[in-house]
C-alpha cells in the first residue's frame, strides 16, 4: 500500500488542486491498488486476502489532509467494488485505517504532532495506536477466522472514529 500526494496539492486547498497534482495523487493513493488487485486475482487460485491502508480523512474533514482524503475516500470505495468481483473466487479485500502513526507518509502532513496530540486526548482507549496493533489486526483478518468478513473498512485507533 502506497499513498502519495505532491507537497503543492497536498497542502493547498482541495478546490485549488492542478489538475497534475489530483491525478497524481489518485494514480499513487488509489489507482495503484486496483492495479495490484489486478495483477494478483489470477495469482490466488485459492483464495486471499488483499489490504490496503487507509485514513479517517477519508470519511470526516481532517485538518491538513485535504486532497489526500479524496484519494482515500476513493480508495475505499474502490476497496468494496474489488471486494464484490473477486469475492466469488474466495478473495478478501480490506481497508485497515489506523490512527495516526509516525510514518514517513505522515511527515508530510502539517501540524501532525497536533493530530497525533488530538487522537491520544479524544479517543476512548486513551492510546495511540502502533506498528504492532496495525500487524495484528491485520494479520486476524487474514485469517479463516475471518473468512466472512471482507469489503470494509478496519479502523484501528483506539475508538477516535467514533467521537466528533
Amino acid at each position: 500500500s502506497i499513498a502519495f500526494s505532491p507537497k503543492e496539492a497536498l497542502h493547498g486547498r482541495v478546490v485549488d488542486v492542478s489538475r497534475d497534482g489530483f491525478l497524481k495523487t489518485m494514480d499513487v493513493s488509489c489507482w495503484s491498488f486496483m492495479r495490484m488487485a489486478h495483477l494478483a486475482e489470477p495469482l490466488m487460485k485459492n483464495g486471499g486476502t488483499m489490504f490496503t491502508m487507509t485514513y479517517y480523512g477519508s470519511q470526516m474533514v481532517v485538518e491538513n489532509y485535504n486532497v489526500m482524503g479524496v484519494a482515500k475516500a476513493a480508495l475505499e470505495a474502490a476497496v468494496r467494488y474489488i471486494a464484490a468481483e473477486l469475492g466469488p473466487k474466495g478473495i478478501r479485500v480490506h481497508a485497515i485505517s489506523p490512527g495516526p502513526l509516525a510514518t514517513r507518509a505522515a511527515s508530510g502532513i502539517p501540524e501532525f504532532d497536533e493530530l497525533m496530540d488530538k487522537a491520544q486526548s479524544k479517543a476512548p482507549a486513551r492510546s495511540l495506536v502502533s506498528i504492532d496493533d496495525v500487524g495484528n489486526a491485520t494479520a486476524f483478518l487474514a485469517l479463516d477466522g475471518a473468512k466472512l468478513i471482507t469489503g470494509g473498512v478496519l479502523y484501528i485507533d483506539g475508538g477516535y472514529n467514533i467521537i466528533d
